[in-house]
C-alpha cells in the first residue's frame, strides 16, 4: 500500500518529474528540488522507496512548502529504483501528466539540465521520449570516473545491439516520455530488471506495445548534456556490471519473442 500526499493536483497540460529516493536525507537538495518544482507547468513527484533514513521527513517537509507543486508517493515497503520509477510515472499518468519523467535524486543531472530536456520535448510534439545523453564533447562539463565511463560504453555498445536502436547512452538517469498507449503498455506490469530496466523500458515501447502502438526510433531524441558529474555515495558498484551483462542477455531473449509477435 502506498501513501499519497494530498497537496498537489495534477493537470493535463503539465510534466511531472519523478525522483526515485532509498536512504537520500543526506544527498537530497531540497533548493535545488523546490527550484525545479517552480518551473511553469512541472511538479515534482518524490517516490520514496522504503528508506530507513529520515527520507521521508524530507520530502514530507518539502511537500508542505511547495505550494502543491511537490507531490509524495510513499512506497512501505524498498522494491528497488526499477519499481519506484514504474510506480512513480504511473500514479503521475493517472493523475492526468500530460508527459512524465524521471531524474536521480543526486541531481548529477542538474536542475538546469532537466528544464533544457523538458524545453527540448515542449517544441518538438512529434518526438515521443527524450533522452539525456552523457557524451564527452569539448565545451561540455560531463565528468564520470574513468572506470564508469569506459565500462558505461562496453555496455552501452552491447545495449544497442540488443535493442537494435542507434542509441549512445541508455542509463543516464534522466528520461521524458509523452503519455500514449505504448508507455502506458509499458508500464503495465514490473520491471523483470534490476540494474537496467531503462533498456527494458525502451525495448517494451518498441516491441512491447501492440504493433499500432509501439514506437519508431524516429519518436526517439537523445539530447548530450551540457552538465553532468558523478555524486558521492552512489549505490552502484562496478561489479554490478557483470549483473547488468546478465539481464542484458535475458532481455535479449525477451525482445526476440516480443519481435516475433509484430
Amino acid at each position: 500500500m502506498a501513501k499519497l500526499s494530498p497537496q498537489a493536483e495534477l493537470h493535463p497540460d503539465q510534466f511531472t518529474l519523478v525522483i526515485p529516493c532509498y536512504n537520500e536525507e543526506k544527498r537530497l537538495n531540497p533548493s535545488e528540488i523546490a527550484r525545479l518544482s517552480r518551473e511553469d507547468g512541472l511538479t515534482v513527484l518524490l517516490v520514496d522507496d522504503g528508506s530507513s533514513d529520515g527520507t521521508a521527513a524530507l520530502a514530507e517537509g518539502l511537500v508542505s512548502q511547495s505550494n502543491g507543486k511537490i507531490d509524495f508517493l510513499q512506497l512501505e515497503q524498498n522494491g528497488g529504483k526499477a519499481e519506484a520509477v514504474r510506480r512513480g510515472l504511473l500514479h503521475a499518468l493517472d493523475n492526468g501528466a500530460n508527459c512524465v519523467g524521471f531524474l536521480d535524486a543526486d541531481l548529477s543531472t542538474p536542475v538546469d539540465e532537466m528544464l533544457r530536456l523538458v524545453q527540448y520535448m515542449r517544441e518538438r510534439p512529434a518526438i515521443t521520449v527524450v533522452l539525456a545523453s552523457r557524451i564527452r564533447l569539448l565545451g561540455n562539463d560531463v565528468q564520470r570516473k574513468p572506470h564508469r565511463h569506459y565500462l558505461g560504453r562496453l555496455f552501452a555498445t552491447a545495449a544497442s545491439l540488443t535493442l537494435d536502436l542507434d542509441i549512445y547512452d541508455t542509463q543516464c538517469g534522466a528520461k521524458l516520455f509523452r503519455n500514449g498507449p505504448a508507455l502506458r503498455s509499458a508500464l503495465g506490469r514490473p520491471f523483470t530488471s534490476r540494474w537496467i530496466f531503462d533498456v527494458e523500458l525502451i525495448g517494451r515501447l518498441i516491441y512491447g506495445a501492440p504493433a499500432e502502438h509501439a514506437l519508431t526510433a524516429e519518436q526517439f531524441a537523445e539530447v548530450p548534456l551540457r552538465t553532468w558529474r558523478d555524486v558521492a555515495g552512489s549505490k552502484l558498484r562496478p561489479q554490478h556490471m557483470f549483473r547488468a551483462i546478465g539481464e542484458l542477455a535475458q532481455l535479449q531473449h525477451q525482445f526476440k519473442q516480443m519481435r516475433a509477435h509484430h
